[in-house]
């Protein structure tokens, strides 16, 4: 072998190794994030069973308030409407007297079936400050009708995109979404 062979040959081995030091260093690292990892996920059982039962307060509360909800447009009839909510009501004191079992130096002045009855005060409250999302049937008739009428002219060209006709009116193609100018 000849002194530029050798020297090939060690620049190669040399290469390799980088290489090789290069591509398992990820490797390297994910045994440091798994212990990490394991480490975050030590929660107790206690913090666990909090949040089991806050997450169904929350579900039995906006199941209350969509029972009053569905009450108020008379989609429940008024016979079921009471054996309904008491049971609902019944089943969020259960959970709010879990939470209390978990957190003893919380105490509360109101009975459990009275939080709940303020909670779903509350969110009721809270619907009715937050603007109406739906639109009134005028408004409705409105946009109906805007949209028939922009749909009658005649159209004003094609689009430069794809070729689709198109309205004055249009903003964009319907077909492509090319914004037209």
């Amino acid at each position: 072998m000849t002194g530029m062979d050798l020297g090939s040959l060690l620049f190669i081995l040399a290469l390799t190794v980088l290489v090789g030091i290069f591509v398992t260093q990820p490797f390297l690292k994910i045994s440091k994030k798994e212990r990490l990892f394991a480490s975050a996920q030590t929660v107790s059982e206690q913090d666990q069973d909090r949040s089991v039962l806050l997450a169904e307060r929350d579900r039995l509360l906006t199941t209350l308030q969509e029972l009053e909800f569905d009450f108020s447009l008379g989609k429940i009839p008024a016979e079921d409407y009471p054996i309904r909510r008491s049971e609902l009501l019944q089943a969020g004191a259960n959970v709010l007297r879990k939470l209390d079992s978990l957190e003893p130096d919380k105490v509360e002045q109101l009975s459990a079936e009275d939080r709940v009855e303020v909670a779903v005060a509350a969110r009721q409250a809270d619907v009715q400050k937050k603007p109406n999302v739906f639109i009134e049937k005028d408004e409705l008739d409105a946009v109906i009708n805007n949209r028939r009428r922009s749909k009658q002219e005649k159209p004003a060209g094609f689009c430069p995109k794809c070729g689709n006709t198109i309205q004055k009116s249009d903003v964009f193609c319907s077909r492509c979404g090319a914004t037209l100018s």
